[in-house]
């Protein structure tokens, strides 16, 4: 259903998320001040309010009051705020408010959303945090997204050109392997992306993406010759935001905080560099840029099992991770806000990209969405989305076999399940959707209006 969206700010994620929104045929208004943010905006197919987001008679001109949603991303925690805290009090439907400074944000504010004026407080870089983490246990994975609320996981994993599959079809990987409850459901080969089809053959360096139960993912990963380690040993470049909060989610989690962990932390910025010093005393950090090849080279970078780059210069990120790559690290990963360079981070190297602006939207989804879609969750570098949708009564689907549905640009199904989403059942072609049955898909994004066709009711 068309909804009415105003979005506070078109920076980087407030222009991601009027593109994603406007493409998914919502009406959106941005409301922005900066002369540069505006000239961008104006490119979108959006009402432009120019002004203070802050401003209660430029929330009024953007029509907040009468809105469904008020999504305050800008750049400015305390402009979220206000921002927030006045659409509500003018009647807006649902405020989502965009906060960066952890004290205001973690588990220790006493502040709940309700009394900034939100009914969701979304946190991008600590989303990207927790992409971050979830990546450091599983070491061979470029990607990871938890689905089924945590009961299934999709991995993104790159096939070397020793591994046992190269040269079979996707349908004779599933059929040698009875073993495992997996599904593939998409490949990325040289940028393209592929729906999964049974006759798709396997090729070196293809980015294979399966859906999995979590106990069987390790089994999944030995198929094709990949091997899991522990990290143990990781330099952090970055201290600000992100990097802050791997350090703290690394050291309060509950399996990896057994581990014997050595962090180091590099930090460009020399006050800030003590002030994390001070509060992480079993972490060594150290000041100084991490570009610099002798700054990595002292601190022994080629022994490190993981090197993170989430500083917030993205291409210093890139550069950083190819060098650690270049001197024996394990594992790169690179905190990128660009999209464009998603793709291109594939091919020269790096093992995992997390992009903070992918965070914001997937979480921002999980709530605009209709009674159909439930949500949509972005992956790095392919043109395919998660998608979880809501089989109505009376759809096309229900009652139907999925051999038996054609489903629009080659989405592929990959799980059901209905009540708790701990019962989750990885499809074959006899699978059956049922009337309020919850469905796994992947598909593209501009074929969601003719997914919903077939889920919506009579």
């Amino acid at each position: 259903m068309k909804k009415k969206i105003v979005i506070a700010g078109a920076g980087e994620i407030g222009l991601d998320l009027a593109k994603v929104l406007t493409a998914e045929k919502h009406d959106v208004t941005i409301i922005e001040r900066d002369d540069d943010a505006k000239k961008a905006a104006r490119e979108l197919n959006v009402r432009l309010v120019e002004g203070n987001a802050t401003s209660s008679s430029k929330l009024r001109e953007a029509g907040v009051a009468k809105a469904d949603f008020m999504i305050a991303v800008t750049s400015d925690d305390g402009a979220n705020m206000l921002a927030s805290m006045a659409a509500n009090k003018m009647g807006c439907g649902k405020v989502i408010g965009r906060i960066r400074e952890m004290e205001l944000s973690g588990g220790d504010c006493p502040l709940e959303a309700s009394d900034l004026g939100m009914d969701v407080k979304i946190h991008p870089e600590e989303e990207a945090a927790n992409e971050i983490v979830m990546l450091l246990k599983r070491t061979v994975a470029s990607d990871i997204v938890e689905v089924a609320d945590g009961s299934l996981q999709v991995i993104g994993i790159r096939l070397p050109g020793d591994a046992p599959v190269i040269g079979q079809t996707i349908r004779w990987f599933d059929e040698h392997h009875p073993e495992i409850d997996f599904n593939v459901i998409a490949l990325n080969r040289k940028g393209n992306t592929l729906m999964a089809k049974g006759d798709h053959k396997l090729l070196k360096d293809d980015q294979l993406f399966a859906l999995a139960r979590n106990n069987d993912i390790a089994k999944l990963i030995e198929t094709t010759g990949r091997k899991e380690t522990n990290i143990d040993d990781i330099l952090i470049a970055g201290g600000s935001g992100v990097g802050e909060m791997i350090i703290h989610k690394i050291t309060s989690d509950p399996e990896l905080s057994k581990r014997d962990w050595n962090i180091k932390l590099l930090e460009p910025n020399e006050d800030r560099a003590n002030q994390l010093a001070n509060r992480f005393p079993n972490v060594r950090v150290l000041h100084g840029e991490p570009t610099n090849p002798d700054i990595l080279a002292v601190e022994g970078i080629g022994d490190m099992d993981a090197f993170l780059a989430v500083t917030d210069d993205e291409e210093s990120n890139i550069i950083s991770c190819l060098m650690a790559k270049h001197l024996g690290v394990q594992k790169t990963v690179a905190l990128i806000s660009k999209k464009e360079y998603i793709p291109i981070s594939q091919t020269i190297g790096l093992d995992a990209a997390v992009n903070t602006k992918l965070a914001a939207s997937n979480e921002i989804h999980r709530h605009v969405r209709g009674t159909t879609v439930k949500s949509i969750t972005s992956l790095h570098g392919i043109t395919a989305d998660i998608i979880e949708m809501k089989v109505s009564a009376g759809s096309k689907v229900d009652g139907k076999a999925i051999k038996k549905v054609s489903f629009p640009g080659g989405a592929v199904v990959g799980a059901i399940w209905s009540g708790e989403a701990s019962t989750a059942e990885i499809v074959t072609g006899n699978s059956i959707m049922k009337a309020g049955d919850q469905v796994m898909l992947f598909a593209q994004a501009n074929y969601l209006d003719r997914l919903s066709d077939l889920f919506q009711g009579s």
